[in-house]
């Protein structure tokens, strides 16, 4: 059984699965510059719990979104309703349209999501593909009396919640969310609190994204996209729904106080689940100064998507983990010596080992215990080190790569360059014509191309490194 710290209860519980597969929503990027590795730590983590599930035996029904209108840079200030539309911003700095903007970094993130191995959602689901949706759940709020208009858009009124039994922000971990004294924001707004759930387009000028609404023309807010998806395409209420913990403040609080408004169903979600921060050099990371680094950053510097997955591996996800290309090689050099050492693996005559069924054990009690996953890699390393016959080795190590996603005994789904491909056919033959020097020779290219040999009776192959 799987249990995960709850971030709404704040303690760590079995995850309530009654049913036949679990609803599981995670929240995605917003689509307006390159994702990175911060960002990515938070995806990875939705991957590991989404496989944790599998190995458990239980099916998921996964949707994650893509936001690509209305989120809004007030968000940094604490104020999700105020400033500049992130997308609009991305085309003015660009000198693309915002759809162009928006499609160029959504495909940029769908190839990232594939170097990965990161397991597909049902559907990505982008906001500018739900407005219809977004619009009628507005509605609903509205007549159920939870917002009110102003100059710049339709507000949920947070007091008005409240006065229902409700309770506004208890997911959050800032005490002033509850205090409604986080910033100075809009003087209209009843109180500081309240969010918008549409926003009027601006009287001067004229937005590349709006949409005509029963209010007038404008555009969603940030928070309803998400709760107008999960209702679309997974229902009233779900099991799981992951994120960052920078969301935990107020769009996930805003979320559940929407939905429930809406819907009258509580809880909007059984168990949210949030990501820590990754730090850079024991500091903040950010574009402003210059260390807010991507997936190409860290693959034009030498290193693969897996030694990144190994280097989130050896931190425990609610904590932080400090980000520095010291501890990225480190975790390069280590993958490279587990797969190193599983290859070279032979039966051993070892008879104090520990049974294969302890090892899975000790996997799955590492998993089922908040998703502990340095724990797992430690028991990976205690099979791979172990006296357990090769075979058998490789058939648990193949077993936990099922959630660990390493490509430590089956490299068969990577794809392998053609000229690499064409040096292990001109290895092969110098050795058949007994040429082994010079067989040697290209067998250090094909290192240096990132890949190693592993050579068995039904010929040789290409393991990634």
């Amino acid at each position: 059984m799987l249990r995960l710290y709850n971030s709404l209860t704040r303690k760590v519980e079995p995850l309530d699965l009654n049913q036949e597969s679990v609803k599981l929503y995670t929240c995605g990027p917003t689509v307006y510059d390159f994702v990175t590795v911060g960002n990515w730590r938070t995806y990875v983590l939705s991957d590991w719990v989404i496989r944790s599930l599998k190995y458990f035996g239980h099916q998921v029904d996964f949707i994650m979104n893509i936001t690509d209108v209305g989120h809004l840079t007030g968000d940094n200030l604490g104020d999700s309703s105020s400033g500049e539309d992130r997308q609009e911003n991305a085309a003015k700095r660009e000198g693309k349209s915002a759809w162009d903007v928006a499609d160029f970094y959504t495909k940029d993130f769908l190839g990232g999501f594939e170097e990965l191995n990161l397991i597909n959602p049902i559907k990505f689901a982008k906001a500018t593909e739900y407005i219809n949706e977004q619009i009628e759940l507005v509605k609903i709020i509205e007549t159920k009396g939870y917002t009110y208009q102003i100059t710049d858009g339709i507000y949920f009124d947070t007091i008005k919640y409240e006065s229902k039994g409700n309770t506004y922000g208890q997911l959050s971990t800032l005490d002033k969310i509850k205090e409604g004294s986080r910033v100075e924001t809009n003087p209209e707004k009843k109180d500081p609190r309240d969010f918008a759930l549409w926003k009027f387009s601006p009287k001067e000028g004229k937005r590349q994204m709006e949409w005509d609404s029963p209010w007038g023309v404008g555009f969603p807010g940030w928070h309803i996209e998400c709760s107008a998806m999960i209702m679309a395409e997974l229902g009233d209420q779900v099991d799981v729904h992951i994120g960052g913990e920078d969301l935990r403040s107020t769009h996930h609080p805003n979320e559940i106080a929407q939905s429930e408004a809406a819907t009258g169903k509580a809880p909007f979600v059984k168990h949210w689940i949030h990501g820590a921060f990754l730090t850079v050099d024991g500091g903040r990371m950010g574009k402003s100064l210059g260390n807010a680094y991507t997936l190409k950053d860290i693959i034009e510097k030498g290193y693969t998507p897996m030694d990144l997955r190994y280097f989130y591996l050896t931190g425990h996800y609610r904590k932080q983990l400090n980000f520095t290309w010291e501890a990225l090689e480190s975790a390069q050099q280590s993958l490279l010596k587990m797969k190193q050492t599983l290859v070279r693996a032979e039966d051993s005559t070892d008879k104090n080992h520990n049974s294969p069924k302890r090892y899975e054990e000790k996997f799955a009690l590492s998993l089922s215990d908040d998703l502990n996953l340095p724990e797992a890699l430690a028991t990976t390393w205690e099979v791979i080190k172990s006296g357990l016959p090769s075979a058998v080795k490789k058939g648990l190590i193949a077993k936990f790569d099922t959630v660990l996603v390493l490509y430590l005994v089956d490299s068969s789904q990577l794809p392998i360059p053609a000229d690499v491909s064409q040096l292990l056919d001109n290895r092969n033959l110098l050795r058949k014509e007994g040429k082994f020097e010079e067989a040697d020779k290209v067998r250090l290219e094909i290192e240096k191309a990132g890949f190693m040999i592993e050579d068995t009776s039904e010929g040789s192959r290409l393991i990634k490194t």
